[in-house]
């Protein structure tokens, strides 16, 4: 696992300490992939309900607060495929 993926998972478990109402995939481009679910956050790259594809630069800014997912989003560094309002919770999250 990369030292990236890592530290997401780390970093996303802290601010979704009790896991997620659904599921949830952030693939981070160049990386690998994280699943968050009930279960909570772990590397991994399975089906889910909502899938989010960024940069790790973009990744990073979004869970350090530097950049809003909205923001993210609407001007193209954030993608998303499936369920917009899964990721719009899931924004709120870690935003």
């Amino acid at each position: 696992m990369s030292d990236v993926i890592t530290g997401a998972v780390a970093a996303l478990a802290a601010k979704l300490p009790n896991g997620f109402d659904g599921v949830a995939k952030f693939v981070i481009s160049d990386a690998g992939a994280i699943m968050v679910d009930a279960d909570g956050v772990r590397a991994g790259d399975e089906a889910a309900d909502v899938t989010l594809t960024a940069s790790a630069e973009v990744f990073q800014a979004m869970l350090a607060g530097e950049m809003n997912p909205t923001t993210a989003f609407m001007t193209g560094k954030l993608s998303v495929d499936g369920s917009m309002g899964l990721a719009m919770q899931l924004g709120a999250a870690i935003a």
